[in-house]
């Protein structure tokens, strides 16, 4: 009896569940867009150097035409500026893309010798760095399509007062269009920043006429 009872007391483990372990499922969210990061270091030269081209130009155009509003001293000047900027552009993105390299390229000596990769593996990796002469080229180019607005825009007028309106008109919509170009490929706010660069490059210009006027008064 005892025995009996003592397994009628014995209560079945109903309550004991096992807790039910779910794997973690690492879900990779795939983008069907394109991959914006990769876009910025293009995006940056062309744009840079789209915007760097039309406010340079621009700025020595007006600010020479401040003092001699001759159309042939406007046009050289806006000439040098392109070539010598074009220059200066492709010289700056070559060394710095070139210093880029050279420090990706260390880092993945040091990796490669920490941990070894299969062969082939180096050699793909070196041929995915920046080019810097790729990057150059395109910063110089960029920057000629940039100075080229204002040099359009003011080639075949005479009057020096229809000129400067038209180099000022011109080179705001193309202020506008960089920046709203700018903005789209790279998902930033359109409006916000057409008119930061907008006014950025008023500033610009204004300051240009205003010190190379004063500077004319002087007689420098």
């Amino acid at each position: 009896m005892s025995s009996n009872h003592s397994n009628n007391n014995e209560k079945p483990s109903f309550n004991q569940v096992k807790p039910t372990i779910t794997p973690s499922i690492e879900i990779e969210h795939e983008s069907d867009g394109p991959d914006y990061s990769k876009r910025a270091q293009w995006l940056r030269a062309a744009v840079l150097g789209a915007n760097d081209g039309l406010l340079s130009v621009a700025s020595l155009m007006i600010g020479v035409g401040a003092v001699w509003p001759d159309p042939g001293t406007m046009a050289q000047t806006g000439l040098a500026g392109l070539f010598g900027g074009a220059c200066s552009m492709a010289l700056g993105e070559l060394a710095s893309v070139w210093a880029q390299r050279d420090a990706e390229l260390a880092q993945l000596l040091r990796d490669q010798e920490d941990h070894p990769s299969p062969p082939g593996s180096l050699d793909d990796k070196k041929r995915a760095l920046p080019s810097p002469l790729c990057a150059a080229a395109a910063s110089a180019a960029a920057f000629a399509v940039g100075g080229g607005v204002p040099l359009l825009a003011a080639a075949f007028i005479k009057s020096y007062k229809a000129r400067l309106v038209s180099v000022l008109v011109t080179v705001t919509l193309a202020l506008f269009a960089f920046g709203w170009l700018g903005a789209v490929l790279g998902k930033a706010p359109a409006l916000r920043s057409s008119i930061r660069v907008l006014v950025g490059g008023w500033i610009a210009m204004g300051l240009t006429f205003g010190l190379t006027k004063l500077v004319g008064f002087t007689g420098i």
